[in-house]
């Protein structure tokens, strides 16, 4: 028994030398450059053109960041002619709870109308289109099914095919975007926390979920929306990526964002998920 002992003691020892030294020579290596992740919204080279002499609505949050500043912000001083906003779940600002009822209101800091589109008012109807050329969509997905950002895109996006508006989609990584995994979605079950035929954790950016929905005539009536895609640059599906801002009030840090697609199922049942405590999605 002793000697089976010493054998695992030694053997242990000898795997983590050799850890070391390969970690050690691997220094020695020259290293592949990391190159910061360009997220869409970014990328005005590309977008402003595409918004010259347009009317254009935004459908965003708090989320929707230039560099620290919001893409409202950063679109006016560009005189784009920037005519509605639309607020998703937990509001434009994103400090509304989860489920509250959002309202309609004027943007104190733009003078711009912001349009809810969560309560009745899921989906933008012709009147709130009225008069746009294009809509843009820039929010921040954690690549759950059941995260209701996505269910917005998709409802919005069906809106645009409708009424013959543009749809721009401004990309950002997704933090869940190295795995896939969950069942899909069977359709008898779909409801605002569930609209799409796709896995629990589906894998793709919002842009790659557009992409999708568009072409595998997932919009109502198999209507197609004339939809374009401004990509991430120095993004892949094995990228780390930390976001810059708690995407909602109960996902605060990366422990939230990654525990959220297996503890979400809880919130079904009697078991807290830690909601109104420090560590929410992080204890049950």
């Amino acid at each position: 028994m002793r000697h089976f002992t010493f054998t695992i003691c030694l053997l242990i020892f000898i795997g983590s030398s050799c850890q070391k030294q390969s970690q050690a020579g691997l220094q020695l290596l020259p290293q592949p450059e990391v190159k910061e992740v360009v997220v869409g919204a970014e990328r005005m080279e590309i977008l402003i053109p595409l918004l010259d002499d347009k009317a254009v609505g935004i459908i965003t949050n708090h989320t929707g960041l230039v560099q620290g500043t919001h893409l409202v912000d950063s679109l006016l001083s560009r005189s784009v002619n920037v005519v509605r906003i639309f607020a998703p779940e937990h509001g434009f600002r994103g400090d509304t709870a989860n489920g509250e009822a959002i309202t309609n209101e004027k943007d104190p800091i733009t003078g711009l109308q912001v349009i809810s589109l969560y309560g009745k008012n899921k989906k933008p109807n012709a009147e709130q289109l009225k008069g746009l050329d294009v809509l843009i969509f820039d929010i921040q997905d954690v690549g759950a099914r059941f995260y209701t950002y996505i269910s917005t895109m998709k409802l919005s996006m069906e809106s645009a095919a409708e009424q013959g508006v543009e749809f721009i989609i401004l990309d950002r990584p997704n933090p869940n975007g190295h795995y896939i995994d969950g069942p899909i979605l069977d359709l008898k079950y779909k409801s605002f926390v569930g609209m799409l035929p796709v896995p629990v954790v589906h894998g793709c950016t919002v842009g790659e979920l557009g992409m999708m929905i568009n072409a595998e005539g997932w919009l109502e009536n198999g209507v197609q929306c004339e939809l374009n895609v401004i990509e991430c640059l120095h993004y892949d599906h094995k990228t780390f990526y930390e976001l810059p801002v708690a995407p909602s009030p109960n996902l605060p840090n990366m422990s939230s964002v990654y525990l959220y697609p297996s503890l979400c199922f809880f919130e079904a049942t009697n078991v807290s998920v830690g909601r109104g405590t420090e560590l929410p999605f992080q204890r049950i």
